[in-house]
């Protein structure tokens, strides 16, 4: 029996008491004071995704004298590890900042607790009706809400207008298939000394990996969750068009790093990445180059379908008093006040909607930032970005992300690297 299991089956014994609806305070009582632990992957992040995140508990907790929230960082590769050592030892967070295909794993093991069983059923539903509802689907499971969507981006095609006009391009008329991707980014080539496109896939990138399988008709994952479908044909074929691209001599193999020093210089003319990378874009842009977003390229004349990269909330203490607390925070920071913050200082989408046209949260800045609407159009279409299932999911991800580099950037044959990954990984399928 491997250590991983034995964790996974200490987890599920320390975690499985009080999962059913317990009696959690409607409010905290009069002077009394709580204290909650967050764990935060963007607080373990540098520069304004941080000091955003800073910002929103300090707004929270001016609001809400009663509650201490003390906000730990710890990297996003890193903490759901974390919590499932802290959980081991005894010292849970009481809220964890989580990414979405945790969720399947958080559910099953009972690390996470349902808002339902926490939350009175008016008020939830209250909170809820004005997100965004295809948001709010995605931190569900077995038709209950573990995960509050909380910080959320979508993959955008951020492009230098200037780069296109001097490869005589229409800025006004960016790409919206793949086939037009190549074609606009061998006119670039051919024109100028920039490399047209680069396809964040890589890595941690497996949401922009599931978008484009998606969008080409596929899934990686069946819809019964019971077998995985990377190796099939339309996965096959989305990933051999990002694998044309590099063997055109148009999109480079760069490292995220790379990738965004080539495009704050000029030197790369198209980008699709998550949205959230706007606020790292736009100041070395200002006076060099301009700067636009539009949708995601689709297949054909199909629109893309795309999944969302981000994370959301989940509550993990058991503790009735803490819980109240935990959700107090959890929905203020998905408000109206919360997503304006969230938005204007850290980058990501506001899933409430109607405040982009409201002065007083977002529409002076939407006003003075209008790349962000190409994000709000693809909430529309936005699917659910699945999770892999058993405790073996991080594997699979790993095998397939593996399996999608070495197609795109090797020389191997692309359906027979994916087909390959995919007998592999199915092996650790529960």
């Amino acid at each position: 029996m491997n250590i991983r299991y034995l964790l996974v089956l200490l987890i599920v014994s320390l975690a499985s008491v009080g999962v059913q609806a317990q009696d959690v305070p409607a409010e905290i009582p009069e002077g009394e004071t709580v204290e909650i632990t967050f764990y935060s992957y963007n607080l373990g992040s540098a520069g304004i995704t941080a000091e955003g995140t800073e910002n929103l508990i300090a707004a929270f907790e001016a609001e809400h004298p009663n509650i201490t929230v003390n906000g730990i960082g710890i990297p996003a590769g890193e903490i759901t590890s974390r919590v499932q050592a802290d959980l081991v030892a005894g010292t849970p967070p009481d809220v964890a900042q989580l990414i979405f295909d945790d969720m399947a794993f958080l559910a099953t093991n009972r690390i996470a607790t349902p808002l339902e069983a926490i939350v009175p059923a008016e008020e939830l539903d209250e909170h809820l009706g004005g997100m965004v509802s295809n948001g709010v689907e995605l931190g569900r499971f077995e038709g209950q809400t573990y995960g509050l969507a909380y910080t959320f981006s979508t993959p955008i095609l951020f492009y230098n207008a200037d780069l296109f006009r001097a490869a005589g391009l229409d800025p006004e008329a960016p790409p919206t298939n793949w086939d037009e991707v190549m074609e606009y980014s061998l006119a670039i080539r051919e024109a100028t000394d920039a490399w047209g496109i680069f396809v964040a896939t890589t890595g941690r990138f497996d949401w922009i990996t599931q978008s484009l399988v998606l969008s080409n008709g596929g899934r990686v994952l069946s819809e019964d969750r019971t077998e995985l479908m990377f190796g099939g044909p339309e996965a096959i074929g989305a990933i051999q068009q990002m694998r044309d691209l590099v063997d055109a001599g148009v999109m480079p193999n760069f490292t995220t790093g790379e990738t965004l020093d080539a495009m704050s210089a000029g030197d790369l003319a198209m980008y699709v990445q998550s949205s959230a990378i706007q606020s790292t874009l736009v100041p070395p842009s200002i006076g060099n180059y301009e700067l636009r977003a539009a949708v995601m390229p689709g297949f054909g004349d199909s629109e893309a379908v795309p999944t969302n990269s981000g994370s959301a909330l989940f509550v993990i203490t058991q503790d009735p008093l803490k819980q109240r607390a935990a959700w107090e925070f959890m929905k203020f920071v998905t408000s109206r006040e919360g997503y304006t913050i969230i938005t204007s200082e850290i980058g990501y989408l506001p899933l409430r909607p109607e405040i982009v046209e409201m002065d007083e949260y977002l529409a002076p800045y939407v006003a003075e930032n209008p790349l962000i609407l190409p994000n709000l159009e693809q909430l529309e279409r936005l699917q659910p970005w699945a999770a892999f299932p058993g405790p073996n999911y991080r594997q699979i991800i790993q095998i397939m992300q593996d399996a999608v580099e070495a197609s795109i950037f090797g020389d191997g044959d692309v359906a027979e690297l994916m087909q390959a990954a995919e007998e592999r990984a199915s092996d650790l399928m529960p």
